[in-house]
């Protein structure tokens, strides 16, 4: 039978979020109903109610969350009722033209639950990432479950399901950083710090921290930065070519998603070296680039999606290094809140106050 829990929905376009009665139905084939025990605040939840996204209102709020399997439909294998999971938002299809070449990470058909849940009046509601975790249980296609070490804090682990992973990946997966590299980092939020933490754990030598917010410097020294620059009263592009010899740095990882941004890190970059774009743009927003040193410093310029994670793969490694004391994910989680707090945890986000607001369930 269908479960009525609480959730919370953005119902209209800049409206505060409300806490409503949402309908999860059982999970038919393919889905699985999870019953979630965390799920971080992430900037995309407010994108959504602000219309950023998509104009599919009443969004379903939340995605990036762990929590345990309570039911499964016909025929999942992946995984079982009572297993801990971390939600992702992008289960692999393994059949589209990308997964068949052998890069599921970069899936070009990845699905999510066949069935919506609704209000109690039959509204469908559409999730936000195809996951709608600000709530007491959600109904997700079971592919998009990953499962992971029990034991692991469901508030740290749960932040692997987005903005984590997300940083991460871009520094170790698109940016391919390896040991001994210099690594520039644009933007020390929840995202750039994680790109920082990427960095240090893939052995670069110097990485240098960006931002025009001095408590988030700090924060990022916390996370591995050997360096930081205020952009607010330095110019980076200089800052970062004084402390790499005048050459540049080997990968720059823009995390904010701003046009003068992506240029600095474009220009503060060495000859053939990497540019990674993480942080998402508005979709009006446009660049200007001078197209001979597009060809002149040579090296690539990459978008990272998702941090080109592959969640079966880089979950439960990471899972396992933050239980090794390797990688802390608990210095993400500022605070932690109840399900009604995630409307002043989106001002507390907007206003630089946090990494991350996570809600307890």
């Amino acid at each position: 039978m269908s479960q009525i829990v609480k959730g919370i929905i953005a119902r209209a376009q800049g409206e505060p979020v409300e806490m409503v009665d949402i309908v999860v139905p059982d999970p038919i084939a393919g889905e699985a109903v999870v019953a979630i025990q965390a799920c971080g605040v992430c900037h995309t939840d407010l994108h959504y109610r602000e219309g950023g996204i998509n104009d599919e209102f009443p969004f379903l709020l939340g995605h990036e969350a762990a929590g345990i399997v309570e039911a499964i439909g016909a025929g999942v294998t992946e995984v079982a009722v009572g297993d801990f999971v971390i939600l992702n938002w992008r289960a692999v299809c393994g059949e589209c033209r990308s997964c068949l070449r052998g890069n599921p990470h970069i899936c070009f058909n990845t699905h999510n639950a066949t069935q919506k849940m609704t209000l109690t009046d039959g509204t469908e509601l559409s999730p936000a990432l195809g996951i709608g975790a600000f709530a007491d249980k959600t109904l997700v296609a079971a592919g998009q479950c990953t499962k992971v070490d029990a034991t692991a804090d469901p508030a740290a682990a749960g932040l692997l399901g987005c903005g984590v992973m997300a940083g991460i990946g871009a520094a170790m997966n698109t940016g391919n950083v390896g040991r001994g590299d210099s690594v520039a980092v644009f933007g020390c939020g929840g995202v750039g710090d994680a790109a920082i933490a990427g960095a240090h754990l893939a052995g670069a030598s110097k990485i240098i921290a960006v931002d025009i917010d001095d408590t988030k410097l700090e924060w990022a020294k916390g996370f591995g930065a050997t360096h930081a620059i205020n952009s607010a009263n330095e110019d980076p592009v200089a800052g970062i070519q004084a402390l790499t010899d005048g050459n540049g740095v080997d990968v720059a990882i823009e995390a904010i998603g701003l046009p003068h941004v992506y240029k600095q890190a474009f220009e503060a970059r060495d000859l053939a070296g990497t540019v990674v774009l993480v942080g998402v743009p508005h979709p009006d927003m446009t660049i200007e680039l001078p197209f001979i040193e597009v060809f002149g410093r040579g090296g690539s310029l990459k978008s990272s999606w998702y941090g080109d994670c592959l969640p079966s793969r880089d979950f439960p490694m990471l899972i396992d290094l933050y239980q090794q004391g390797r990688l802390d994910l608990d210095a993400f989680v500022s605070e932690k809140i109840g399900l009604g707090d995630v409307e002043a945890a989106f001002h507390k986000m907007e206003a630089g106050e946090v990494l991350r607001s996570v809600v307890i369930l």
